[in-house]
């Protein structure tokens, strides 16, 4: 049988109190209230673990403090900087929402989740964790650590369950008053439950899809090639292919969309870093 609202808001409060993770460096109000501070690590976040981003996080927000220091960096700056994070999209995004801000928001980010969904590549979960992060303001959202926590106690035999159902008591639960601070504790409980659950009981979302395999996909292709411009210069066709042991037909397909996309260029008869 599901539980009650009023139970589940006890129990959530309750492990929060005493296991809750008061250390993390882009939490408010303890470490920070700067909302490009946060606004970094809610993009770091998207897809990528808290252990990973706590390491990065430091020397991202060391080497671009602000976010005109973001949009003036170069383009390869910025992807150096990423790397080891991973979907380098979000790193190229996060260049262009800066730019963005700057000309457009006065370099401020902008508090109505409206308009930080309109910026490049914040969709609708970070657009609201944005907003409850950086200005506490209680709007609903939901991320993988919500979703499985709301499945857990509400769902504990359905299957396919929507993010409309779900959404529904994100709402009815949502603490008006302090909702920075429960969302901290709803993640934090979906951060024990992936701990300690054997099943993940985000399995039984309709939003649900199995990873595919990182080794040898397309996405593991695209971050070596982009690592070794990096590090290594501009590069020709057939020698990125030799230095990566791949087919020359696979690294000219995935290099033409890394320069469609604005990631590198091709010059002289050589890719290298825009």
């Amino acid at each position: 049988m599901a539980i009650n609202e009023a139970k589940f808001i006890q129990i959530i409060w309750e492990y929060y109190r005493a296991h809750g993770r008061h250390d993390i460096a882009w939490r408010a109000p303890a470490h920070t209230r700067n909302p490009y501070r946060i606004y970094v690590s809610e993009v770091m976040l998207q897809q990528t673990q808290v252990s990973r981003v706590a390491e990065k996080y430091p020397s991202f927000i060391k080497q671009f403090p602000t976010f005109r220091s973001l949009a003036e960096a170069s383009r390869a700056d910025v992807l150096r900087a990423w790397q080891g994070m991973g979907y380098n999209r979000r790193a190229l995004n996060m260049q262009r929402a800066a730019e963005i801000i700057m000309r457009t928001h006065s370099g401020k980010l902008p508090s109505d989740p409206a308009l930080l969904y309109a910026l490049p590549g914040i969709g609708e979960a970070t657009a609201g964790s944005i907003a409850a992060f950086a200005f506490n303001a209680p709007v609903p959202f939901i991320e993988t650590n919500i979703r499985r926590v709301f499945i857990h106690f509400f769902f504990p035999r359905s299957r396919k369950v929507s993010d409309e159902r779900i959404l529904k008591l994100v709402r009815a639960t949502l603490d008006k008053h302090n909702p920075r601070e429960w969302y901290y504790a709803l993640m934090d409980y979906g951060t024990m439950l992936a701990r300690s659950e054997k099943v993940n009981p985000n399995t039984r979302s309709k939003r649900y899809r199995a990873q595919p395999a990182f080794r040898g996909s397309q996405r593991a292709l695209r971050g070596a090639i982009l690592k070794l411009l990096l590090q290594s210069g501009a590069q020709s066709e057939a020698r990125i292919a030799v230095l990566l042991t791949e087919s020359q037909e696979r690294v000219r397909l995935i290099l033409e969309s890394l320069v469609a996309e604005q990631f590198i260029v091709f010059r002289d008869k050589r890719y290298e870093t825009a």
